[in-house]
């Protein structure tokens, strides 16, 4: 892959960085060669990113032409969001805390150059904060009120670089060219997938082994592969396509990097538009009753109507935070008095709660679907002695209850019939659709993207095969994109 310095004047370009190739801003917005150049990273050294500036045209067009901007307009939209800056400050606290521990008033300046800092105390922090708003040059501004605060966050241009830091910036400028050309010079496939996981995660969506079979499957498919995490933001723009393998939420960084690879037009499992819809269970709600989709009796709860669930829904009935997953944020209520205990703990965390019928059943179908395919059937049944397909004793120790994988000839047709009608209304990713079956009657409980996938489970059946069938449609997607990079 090229790299490309984009500059106003290339006289005035004070860096010799070995490596890339220096051109002006004009020359790339205007001359043929770039517009028909495949295969090119773009490094947008533009003083200004302002909306319709050149250095906001650069980045634009990059964008256009299947390149790789950094900054991507994303990044030089995000910049002007002090909202955004809030939220970044407020989720990178305790780093932020630790790392100026010694300041204790005033204010700060950080100078960050593609991740680094001159003072290697600051590394961290200058990683997460380049991770957030992927920039090769950046001024962090941090104000002291009781706590350390970032205030600001802004490109700078290499006038406002001191001499001093100047051979530091080249030698971190030839080291991030250099480890990409090493890394691509060895690059046996046609594109690059990053799978994003959580090691920490109590409950993650595919264990080991079926990380290891996406791989597998994904180099089968002609896709390198890297498992990146919450700290490989800035990352993004390197690869070609993104799989989310950790438990999404819309307020969740797994949601921020949906959206950004959505926007740099990566192909995305889970897109963003899915995450918004399956992780909240009110829009569920809604969509299977406009859609005239069969579910368990459901009403939205709020402060004013709890008095109308006894008589809506009766009792028992099961109540769910809007963004519940694994069980959690689920509870029964057996009476009115049982009731008001659970929402009045439900209300503290979402002004909304889903009241349902409850539905007993041995077993819950989980069927799953991807690009309006069925993928595998399974029968998740519910742990011994408990009403859910997973429970906590009083200890903490979690209790599952088995599951079975069956042939898709072995599933009533009416399930997988209604699975795919719940999916084509969300889209066309990978989804768990949850189906009870009670007296001849089926029903959707909910839809899940992100939905698990582990290894001598779900597979139990396809084998290998499943693996391929997701990568595949990673790969059609891809080639439809028309995003393969040139080979060396």
């Amino acid at each position: 892959m090229q790299n490309l310095i984009v500059v106003e004047n290339r006289r005035r370009w004070p860096l010799a960085i070995s490596g890339v190739e220096v051109v002006s801003a004009r020359e790339y917005l205007t001359e043929p060669r770039f517009s028909e150049l495949r295969g090119a990273k773009v490094f947008n050294f533009c003083r200004a990113y302002g909306y319709q500036s050149v250095g906001y045209y650069v980045s634009l067009l990059a964008a256009a032409r299947a390149h790789k901007p950094m900054p991507s307009v994303e990044t030089i939209q995000d910049l002007r969001l002090s909202p955004l800056v809030r939220m970044v400050s407020e989720e990178l606290d305790a780093l932020i805390q630790r790392s100026l521990a010694p300041l204790k008033s005033g204010r700060f300046m950080l100078n960050i150059y593609f991740g680094r800092n001159m003072a290697k105390r600051y590394d961290r922090l200058s990683s997460a904060l380049f991770s957030q708003f992927p920039v090769p040059f950046l001024r962090a501004e941090f104000a002291w009120s009781d706590k350390w605060q970032l205030e600001r966050i802004r490109p700078i241009a290499t006038g406002e670089i001191p001499d001093p830091h100047r051979p530091f910036v080249i030698e971190q400028a030839e080291s991030y060219f250099g480890r990409r050309a090493r890394s691509r010079s060895r690059q046996k496939y046609r594109y690059d997938l990053a799978i994003l996981v959580n090691a920490d995660e109590a409950d993650p969506p595919s264990d080991a082994g079926a990380l290891r079979k996406f791989t597998a499957a994904a180099h089968e498919q002609g896709m390198d592969v890297t498992q990146i995490g919450r700290d490989d933001y800035g990352r993004l723009a390197e690869f070609d396509a993104l799989f989310i393998r950790e438990t999404t939420q819309v307020n969740h960084h797994t949601y921020r990097f949906s959206r950004r690879a959505w926007a740099e037009d990566m192909v995305v499992i889970d897109d963003p538009e899915s995450i918004v819809r399956c992780t909240n269970k009110v829009y569920l709600s809604e969509l299977f009753t406009h859609h005239r989709i069969a579910a368990p009796k459901t009403l939205v709860v709020h402060r004013d109507n709890v008095d109308e669930v006894a008589q809506a829904i009766g009792f028992p009935c099961v109540l769910k935070e809007p963004d519940s997953s694994f069980s959690r944020g689920v509870a029964k209520a057996g009476d009115p008095t049982e009731l008001r205990a659970r929402l009045d703990a439900l209300f503290k965390k979402s002004e909304l709660v889903i009241a349902q019928a409850f539905v007993p059943s041995e077993f819950d179908w989980r069927i799953g679907i991807i690009d309006g395919r069925v993928l595998y059937a399974c029968k998740y049944y519910m742990a011994d002695g408990h009403w859910q397909i997973q429970t906590t004793d009083a200890r903490g120790r979690k209790r599952f209850g088995r599951v079975q994988t069956l042939s898709l000839d072995d599933v009533p047709p009416r399930v997988l019939r209604l699975a795919l009608r719940c999916t084509s209304c969300i889209g066309d990713g990978l989804y768990g659709v949850d189906i009870k079956e009670r007296n001849g009657r089926v029903m959707v409980m909910e839809v899940n993207d992100n939905p698990s996938i582990e290894s001598g489970v779900e597979d139990a059946v396809l084998k290998d095969e499943l693996y391929l069938a997701i990568m595949r449609v990673f790969r059609e997607r891809l080639d439809a994109r028309g995003l393969s990079r040139v080979r060396r």
